[in-house]
């Protein structure tokens, strides 16, 4: 195929990148898969096949991540869409949270995100062509009661991923933010989920009840990830892409109920909003 993409697909061992992983192999393209571990148990597991090279990838070292976008290059000789979807959740009060915790929640689904866009972009702007795909959440449109640090570092991505559509477009590159809602994927396990160990009992109304929910909404999520995976797909083949693209009625949802209030607000505090510039503006 004189026309094949080449995919670099970060935390594709499970869950939503897996799904993703899936669905550009099935339409022939190329794709660099990354892993934390066990890079030969993923290959296996789909049969070993041509077009897909695994490279072991912790996305916090910036050093492994320029020789994983390397690896790609020289296997296949270019990277046309990069999907960042390694990161990971913390359930945690925003006071809960240790400063660990927040941190190491940032180095991952932030910095990490940095780290591997930092490595791949000069492949594509030397082609001047490309698209970059960062996979934020619903929690990065709206605030969850729980959610709160974690849904701050996907607010970061979905900010970033606005700047680098704006300065990125004159280079022939894309840039798109995928919000997907509640997913039927790992994501509320242990293995992708972290919970604060410093519970506080004042939040127990609160944050205490989304714990227990989070629990028994394990495996029940509306969402299909198989469905995501191909809208994935499809997305890196439009000629205009989206900026946004939220997935899932409970995404959609979530943002228009969260620009409604933002307009009732605005609407009752218009005059003072108005109000703050110089007498001469």
């Amino acid at each position: 195929m004189t026309n094949q993409k080449v995919w670099f697909i970060t935390g594709a061992a499970r869950g939503i990148g897996l799904e993703i992983l899936k669905a550009v192999l099935e339409t022939g393209d190329n794709v660099v898969a990354t892993v934390r571990k066990s890079a030969d148990s993923l290959a296996d597991q789909l049969g070993n096949p041509e077009n897909l090279q695994v490279v072991l990838l912790d996305i916090t070292d910036e050093q492994q991540a320029v020789e994983a976008a390397n690896q790609a290059i020289e296997k296949f000789g270019k990277i046309d869409v990069l999907v960042n979807n390694a990161g990971y959740g913390l359930l945690s009060a925003v006071e809960e949270a240790t400063a660990d915790e927040v941190r190491n929640n940032f180095e991952t689904n932030v910095f990490g995100l940095l780290n591997v866009t930092r490595a791949v972009l000069p492949h594509m702007r030397h082609k001047r062509s490309g698209h970059i795909i960062n996979i934020s959440s619903v929690g990065g449109l709206s605030g969850y009661i729980g959610w709160g640090v974690y849904g701050s570092t996907k607010f970061a991505v979905e900010g970033l991923t606005e700047a680098l559509a704006l300065e990125l477009a004159p280079l022939g590159i894309h840039a798109t933010v995928v919000a997907p809602g509640f997913f039927r994927t790992e994501f509320l396990d242990t293995s992708s989920l972290t919970r604060s160990g410093n519970i506080i009992p004042d939040y127990e109304e609160t944050v205490g009840e989304i714990r227990k929910i989070a629990t028994q909404a394990n495996k029940k999520q509306p969402g299909d990830p198989v469905k995501l995976a191909k809208a994935i797909v499809q997305v890196a083949n439009a000629e205009k892409p989206p900026v946004h693209l939220p997935l899932g009625k409970d995404s959609l949802q979530r943002y228009r109920e969260k620009t409604a209030n933002f307009e009732k607000d605005i609407e009752a505090w218009h005059d003072v909003i108005t109000g703050t510039d110089h007498d001469d503006v």
